[in-house]
């Protein structure tokens, strides 16, 4: 694990590859607010207290500035890759101890009745990490974090990861549901899982209160209290309906398993509808119109795939009502597809048409009854069935949690987006202004560096934090004018001895080099360090490990200056110019060696910073548009610009979507169920 470092060592200090000569026994010395007094032998100068005018500290910015150096400095890419590698391989090391683990390590029953009513946390004697969420970033987390480091608590409304990007398939029957779930049981059977919903969650007195998702028969819902030592909110975004009235009650979502069934099953009891005799031709055409509101990668391919179930299945099944049959795409924007490059924005927008898609840009919904979608300007579209994908929103959790951190509106407000929309994290995914509270995907916001709202995203995120769990390092308060999470690396026994013998401290300056060469490296490995780190950092370390400030020496000379006490002694009949000389020296020698006194009394040696903030590595962008066709746009490492449409990108979509299951079992289920649908077509059974 690479580290930043600051403090100094006897043992380290040789270490440096790079020395500079510092004045015999000078060096940067901490700020002096009052230097000892020192009387020069057989003369009349004295050292008089000088007392430095307290300098009030600037206030560090609450996020990155333009031109502000990038702290920690950004690492190279093969830096980024060799750690991933090695990230990789204890992972895996992990997942095989995890695979034979027994009975007395699976979690045992954790909650006992509190004192305030509720159920409480039952203590394990290991630290408590509380994962809020089981989505995309949650679920990765849980699949690398340590267990047997920490006791790790699980709570979401679901017990199970969806494979969210082919939920538009299930919804036609070319995928069967359970193929693209994991229990979360299954994905870690070392954590402590809990079916509840987060009701709020006290960053200052780590408390999280929480409601069961499942309730008895008398309707009561057991709620408790979880106690935790570190954080985890990752509980993601839920669809936004920008204050359109009827969307929640008349419209699907494309968010969880529940809705795709539910559309599967009105998709079914449509064409049922429409083939009984009977029917006029105008509920005809009102039952079997398909309207999705949203031109991102959700609904547009859920509109593409939904016109090869059409073209594919049910023509064969229903060929008569397929005149009745249309699928209209409704975009607020100009063009569909805003993700992606403009020219493939096009492709996809005439590939839809050429599907049987009515695409329409630049229209607005305003409301949404039970059988019209109304557009802006009084136009009424019949439909049979609605799915709305056009955008997110917050959860409850967040805002209560932003509301609780008064930092979080001044970061929302730099950052420009509403207050409580988003958990503003720093780079290091801690969040602004609380301590121990991390937050990723969907939920949060990167200050500074305002990442797309995927999959893809959280995923890599929720690795990235598990192995900052896995690391021990303090995880401090969040922000960007805070300290990296940082380690304290405490004075041993042998090193106590060391200082405090004479022998042992002849002993190691002679292996060593000599106590100049020691002296000299070790300050100039902390000065190399802390020059280049920004100041709250620089005080940070400072403070915990009694090193000499940067500017010491300034302030040690400023205290020694003997310009006022000559000039008095000239005026009083003159004055030794050496007994002054050895005065200054005198005092300058007592400021060195207070500081350096003060240093080895400290009793953290060192400071380790965690040098790695998260870095998305971005592989790319697809959407499946019908017709065997697919987007495909992969920008990465300013030197790769690969753009693709086609059957190609199909295969390649596909591809990625098998190797991307987050299980053995979950990639040989969705095969089976692509031959199935090939060969036998899509079930169509209505139950």
């Amino acid at each position: 694990m690479r580290t930043l470092r600051s403090g100094t060592s006897a043992q380290s200090g040789t270490a440096c590859s790079r020395h500079v000569a510092l004045k015999d026994g000078v060096g940067p010395a901490t700020a002096v607010k009052e230097a000892p007094q020192k009387a020069v032998s057989g003369d009349s100068i004295a050292v008089a207290p000088v007392v430095a005018p307290p300098v009030p500290a600037p206030q560090p910015p609450l996020v990155p500035q333009p031109g502000d150096p990038q702290w920690p400095p950004k690492r190279a890419f093969a830096a980024i890759a060799l750690d991933n590698l090695l990230d990789s391989v204890i992972d895996i090391g992990r997942h095989l101890r995890r695979m034979d683990v027994d009975e007395g390590r699976l979690p045992q029953e954790q909650l006992v009745p509190g004192d305030s009513g509720r159920m409480r946390l039952r203590s394990s004697g290991k630290p408590v990490v509380l994962v809020l969420g089981s989505g995309w970033g949650a679920h990765s987390l849980i699949k690398v974090i340590d267990t047997d480091t920490y006791d790790v608590v699980v709570v979401s409304p679901r017990n199970h990861f969806v494979f969210t990007p082919m939920l538009p398939s299930t919804a036609v029957g070319t995928v069967e549901f359970r193929s693209l779930l994991e229990p979360i049981r299954t994905s870690n059977p070392c954590v402590t899982y809990l079916e509840a919903e987060c009701d709020s969650l006290d960053p200052d007195a780590k408390v999280a209160v929480c409601t069961s998702s499942i309730a008895y028969d008398d309707g009561r819902r057991p709620q408790f209290e979880i106690q935790y030592d570190k954080a985890v909110v990752a509980v993601g975004e839920q669809p936004a309906t920008f204050g359109v009235p009827g969307v929640r009650e008349n419209c699907f979502f494309m968010k969880e398993i529940s809705d795709a069934v539910g559309l599967r099953k009105r998709i079914a009891e449509k064409f049922e509808l429409a083939s009984l005799p009977g029917t006029s031709e105008e509920d005809r055409n009102a039952a079997l119109n398909f309207v999705v509101v949203g031109g991102g990668p959700t609904g547009v391919e859920f509109a593409g795939t939904l016109s090869d179930f059409l073209r594919e299945d049910l023509r064969k099944k229903y060929p008569g009502l397929m005149k009745h049959v249309r699928v209209t795409l409704l975009q607020s924007a100009q063009s569909i597809l805003t993700q992606f490059d403009e020219g493939l924005g096009r492709r996809a927008m005439e590939t839809l048409i050429t599907s049987g898609v009515q695409v329409r840009t630049g229209v607005r919904v305003v409301e949404i009854t039970v059988n019209k979608v109304l557009l802006k300007g009084g136009e009424e579209i019949p439909y049979g069935v609605c799915v709305w994908s056009a955008g997110n929103a917050p959860r409850p959790l967040v805002s209560q949690v932003a509301s609780m951190v008064p930092q979080q509106a001044l970061a929302a407000e730099a950052s420009r987006v509403p207050p409580g929309s988003k958990l503003c994290v720093d780079p290091f995914l801690r969040v602004v202004g609380a301590t121990d509270l991390l937050a990723l995907g969907d939920c949060s916001l990167v200050l500074g560096n305002r990442l797309p709202a995927t999959a893809q995203v959280a995923g890599q995120q929720g690795a990235y934090l598990a192995h900052l769990i896995n690391s021990g390092y303090s995880l401090g308060v969040g922000g960007y004018s805070q300290p990296p999470p940082f380690q304290l690396v405490k004075r041993t026994a042998l090193q106590a001895a060391t200082e405090s013998s004479a022998a042992l401290q002849w002993l190691a300056t002679t292996m060593m080099g000599g106590a100049t060469r020691i002296s000299v490296a070790n300050q100039v490995c902390d000065a190399l360090f802390r020059m280049d780190a920004p100041p709250w950092v620089r005080a940070h370390s400072e403070a915990l490990t009694a090193a000499p400030p940067l500017d010491g020496l300034g302030a040690a000379a400023a205290a020694c200056d003997l310009g006022e006490v000559l000039a008095a002694a000239a005026a009083a009949g003159g004055a030794d110019p050496a007994a002054a000389e050895r005065a200054s020296r005198e005092c300058l020698r007592a400021v060195a060696a207070e500081a350096e006194a003060r240093r080895r009394a400290a009793e953290v040696e060192e400071v380790r910073y965690w040098d790695r903030p998260f870095e998305f590595l971005n592989l790319g962008i697809m959407a499946y548009l019908g017709s065997d066709k697919a987007l495909t746009q992969v920008e990465a490492f300013d030197v790769l610009n690969l753009k693709l449409y086609g059957s190609f990108a199909f295969l390649l979509w596909k591809s990625v979507y098998i190797t991307k299951q987050v299980s053995f079992r979950n990639r040989v289920l969705i095969l089976f169920d692509w031959m199935k649908a090939k060969v036998f077509g899509r079930d169509i059974s209505l139950f």
